[in-house]
């Protein structure tokens, strides 16, 4: 065989091998990958608001009552009269007598009747000898106390049960006064004892008197109350 025509037949076999053997077109490209789903972080739950506490709108307390002894003093022209009262005895007493403090009623009155080794009697008269208006009268409360020397009992009528303002404090022991021998089976009540200035007491009961607008015993130089006013 003529070398020309066998180089011709090798070249063909050979580019028939390369056609078969050699790559072919190349593969498609992949597709790019999908990104991956963005995986949302779980909310932040918000702090949940902390309950509001309600301002407490109860009232306050009222104050306390005040304990121990109920006293007054009383402040007259002559001195300080410092007096202890007896609710436990005769507690309608107390609260009158108290109520005519708070009001004031007292103040500027005058003790206008005064009798030396009796009593002396004060609460329902100005200085110029004008009777005071007062509320109804009260309960007799008169019992067990004993109208002793200083203690202070409440003024009345030969009523009973006529005692509003006046009052008057003991110079001496009256035993008569007391319900246990009062003729009229009731008696005067007493409502306290003083326990300071019982000097100022004797002062006033040595004073001088006379008749005054029809009336006996009459300082002829007033003794003023100037003033009543709790102490405890």
């Amino acid at each position: 065989m003529p070398m020309k025509i066998l180089f011709t037949m090798l070249v063909t076999l050979a580019m028939l091998l390369l056609a078969h053997c050699g790559g072919g077109e190349a593969p498609p490209e992949s597709p790019p990958a999908e990104p991956a789903e963005a995986v949302e972080a779980p909310p932040v739950a918000e702090p949940e608001p902390e309950p509001e506490i309600e301002a407490k709108t109860e009232p306050e307390p009222p104050p306390p009552e005040p304990t121990g002894p109920q006293r007054v003093r009383m402040e007259t022209s002559k001195g300080t009269i410092l007096i202890e009262l007896y609710p436990d005895d005769a507690p309608e007493t107390v609260r009158n007598f108290l109520q005519y403090v708070d009001d004031k009623f007292y103040n500027r009155t005058i003790f206008h009747r005064v009798i030396d080794g009796f009593m002396i009697q004060g609460g329902g008269f100005t200085a110029t000898m004008r009777k005071k208006s007062t509320r109804p009268p009260i309960q007799n409360e008169a019992g067990e106390l004993a109208n002793l020397r200083y203690t202070i009992a409440m003024a009345r009528t030969p009523a009973p049960h006529s005692a509003t303002a006046q009052f008057f404090i003991n110079h001496r022991t009256n035993r008569g006064l007391d319900k246990a021998n009062a003729k009229d089976n009731w008696g005067y009540c007493v409502f306290g004892k003083v326990i300071e200035g019982t000097d100022v007491v004797d002062e006033i009961a040595k004073v001088q008197t006379g008749m005054k607008d029809g009336l006996q015993d009459v300082p002829t130089m007033p003794v003023l109350i100037r003033s009543v006013e709790r102490v405890g």
